[in-house]
């Protein structure tokens, strides 16, 4: 039995694979946000951070967050997630807590330490 294979059934393969690809692509594209879920990122504190000033400005990135808190107080977010704020610390040790959330239900959380 001899299979011959003519390059039009080639060609038609091909794009075929070439089509199914972009399809699995693009809906990974399309669906990054729920697969990944939010992340907190990039924030400018080290946990056991020993500080000299009462005012503390934290910032970072909350990746895919729809809703973010510092020490359980709504902060705001931009477009891409960038935020910025100040607190006010505590002589002694001080527990920073960030929260994110995103559309879907997912959240992350970090703690940070901090001795004033």
């Amino acid at each position: 039995m001899e299979i011959t294979w003519s390059s039009k059934k080639i060609l038609k393969i091909g794009l075929l694979s070439v089509f199914l690809l972009f399809i699995i692509a693009y809906s990974f594209f399309i669906s990054k946000d729920v697969i990944l879920g939010v992340k907190i990122i990039d924030v400018n504190m080290v946990d056991g951070q020993k500080v000299t000033d009462n005012i503390l400005k934290i910032t970072g990135n909350a990746r895919n967050a729809v809703s973010l808190t510092l020490n359980d107080r709504i902060i705001s977010i931009d477009q891409e997630g960038n935020f910025n704020e100040t607190i006010a610390l505590l002589s002694g040790y001080n527990i920073i807590s960030i929260k994110a959330k995103d559309e879907f239900g997912n959240s992350d959380e970090k703690n940070y330490q901090v001795i004033k």
